[in-house]
């Protein structure tokens, strides 16, 4: 992408901000986002809406969630979410009970995706900055965690000039802690939902 092309797309680009049961009004636009990117390496996700759907319930219906979303026009082209993990799924709270730590004070860090045409102008960055603000915010976040899918370095989906972006995670201060989740759903190469593993990373506030 040219220098013009970034600048005129930084131009025509809307932000916005949405917590708890506002989060509602752009659900559809979000899971669309979540199908499109995630279908990528390393996730794969061959998603349809109604799992989207029932999956981002959690956000409406905690008042501590928290959306930040690019729009180019009327397209949702790239969003980062976070809910406290009390409110979350026992596939993400479960693996810290389990392991005798509490979830209060914990904000999870859903998705940051963004199409692939808008990366390179550092959104990426400004979505880790959106999360981490909201979170001090709160006053009671002592650690913030997100979750990252664990495939082998020969999968054939595998891109040759794929880049992992745990360096970019280390940079921002967060490292694996050693708890893993798992979640099912059906990657585009294969015929049935299976489970995957995910690794947990944090980053220490308090």
């Amino acid at each position: 992408m040219d220098r013009a092309r970034i600048q005129i797309s930084m131009e025509t680009l809307r932000f916005i901000r949405l917590t708890g049961n506002e989060i509602g009004t752009v659900i559809n636009d979000l899971g669309k986002l979540r199908i499109t990117v995630f279908r990528d390496f390393p996730y794969l996700y061959n998603g349809t809406m109604d799992y989207e759907l029932e999956h981002l319930r959690s956000y409406i219906q905690s008042p501590g969630a928290f959306l930040f979303a690019v729009y180019d026009g009327e397209q949702m082209v790239g969003a980062t979410t976070c809910v406290p993990l009390s409110d979350e799924n026992p596939e993400l709270t479960l693996p810290f009970t389990d392991a005798g730590f509490s979830t209060e004070g914990i904000l999870y860090f859903g998705e940051s995706i963004l199409l692939p045409e808008y990366r390179g102008m550092g959104l990426g960055h400004r979505f880790f900055d959106e999360r981490e603000r909201y979170a001090q915010s709160l006053g009671n976040i002592h650690t913030t965690c997100f979750c990252s899918v664990v495939r082998f370095e020969n999968h054939p989906l595998r891109p040759q000039d794929y880049r992992s972006n745990e360096a970019f995670w280390a940079k921002r201060g967060y490292a694996p802690n050693g708890l893993t989740c798992q979640f099912d759903w059906q990657d585009i190469d294969q015929p049935q939902i299976d489970a995957k593993t995910l690794n947990f990373w944090t980053k220490q506030w308090q």
